[in-house]
């Protein structure tokens, strides 16, 4: 199987790397070659290629015109996804696009047509949800009824051409979509513009119609780095640490006989006294593994197998349908607290 990658900036190159470790895995199957880096920065797609393996090239139409191209990640700016992803299914190769999936739902619903037509294997690459800690967390979900979700990061000057919401709080918003299974009721917002002209800090929360809550905070002005997700089911409190990939979990297991204590306040007559429940502390076993090569190994099996990946284009569609929802609420607040207008995505 030949793979690209197009666009090997910041995270694009990771991808070229992972490949190629994939590449050098003795029960790849079957087996795998990094064939091509594609970058309109020519020195850096040669530098990249130099690094990892494969051919530079300046251009996508420069990749189909050599040909002999299976499947390619598609890690170009967000404005680009769908053009370049269109491009590649239309010369029958399979994709991997980053997120956000699209600019809006349109194009994406337009992406999902088209690959259903040509019968591609198409991926939306929501990084999250190969996390160890959130595949550890499956098995245990419940009903869900509470998030409480934290992805604050330092400022850094890459993926300025979207907000913050497209940026770094869809990561979440995938993840809690796939775990609660609802339809979104009601969504209330707030965000700024800090450092840059789009919106650098929000906080959002969401209601779904199974009741679940979800709040939901994500800065890219933060002076620390934080990536945890928590949340509440009946009996049961679940705390998720992307960064350390770790899981821990408190359940409340109904009272053995003879666990009993006096309740606060005066004795009531007779004495009653009542049961303690049970709060069992756990850390379930979490596999340890790099998410982007969970994620790219998971794509390279659905490609092989022809079958629906992990992540379908479906669920990126829906995590962005959600965040531009959200950006619409952020611009009504801040048109209703007297904020100067925000400047739209373009």
């Amino acid at each position: 199987m030949r793979v690209a990658v197009i666009g090997v900036g910041s995270f694009g190159r990771n991808h070229a790397r992972v490949y190629r470790e994939l590449a050098k895995e003795q029960s790849a199957a079957p087996p795998l070659e990094l064939a091509a880096i594609v970058d309109r920065d020519r020195k850096r797609a040669e530098a990249v290629a130099e690094e990892f393996g494969g051919q530079a090239y300046s251009s996508v139409d420069e990749l189909l015109a050599a040909g002999g191209i299976d499947a390619a990640s598609v890690a170009v700016p967000t404005v680009q996804h769908v053009a370049v992803a269109r491009r590649l299914i239309e010369a029958e190769i399979d994709v991997l696009v980053e997120k956000p999936l699209a600019i809006d739902v349109a194009e994406a619903d337009a992406l999902i047509e088209l690959a259903r037509r040509h019968r591609r294997v198409a991926q939306a690459g929501h990084l999250e949800r190969f996390n160890p800690a959130v595949r550890a967390a499956l098995p245990h979900i419940t009903r869900p009824m509470f998030f409480e979700v934290h992805r604050l990061s330092v400022f850094t000057p890459r993926s300025l051409d979207v907000d913050v919401v497209m940026d770094l709080m869809i990561h979440d918003l995938d993840v809690v979509l796939s775990l609660v299974n609802s339809p979104v009721r009601e969504i209330r917002a707030v965000g700024l513009a800090v450092l840059t002209p789009k919106v650098d800090i929000a906080n959002v929360r969401v209601e779904f119609e199974s009741g679940c809550v979800g709040n939901f905070t994500a800065s890219r002005v933060s002076t620390e780095k934080v990536r945890k997700l928590r949340f509440f089911q009946p009996h049961q409190y679940v705390s998720l640490d992307y960064s350390r990939r770790d899981l821990f979990m408190l359940t409340v297991k109904p009272p053995e006989t003879g666990d009993v204590a006096q309740p606060p306040g005066p004795m009531p007559a007779g004495g009653a006294q009542f049961a303690l429940p049970q709060i069992v502390p756990s850390k379930p076993q979490v596999t340890a593994e790099e998410p982007l090569k969970a994620e790219l190994r998971s794509f390279l099996e659905a490609v092989a197998s022809r079958g629906e990946p992990i992540v379908t284009l479906e669920d990126g569609r829906r995590a962005l349908e959600l965040a531009l929802r959200i950006r619409r609420q952020i611009e009504e607040h801040s048109a209703r607290a007297g904020v100067a207008e925000l400047q739209h995505w373009q």
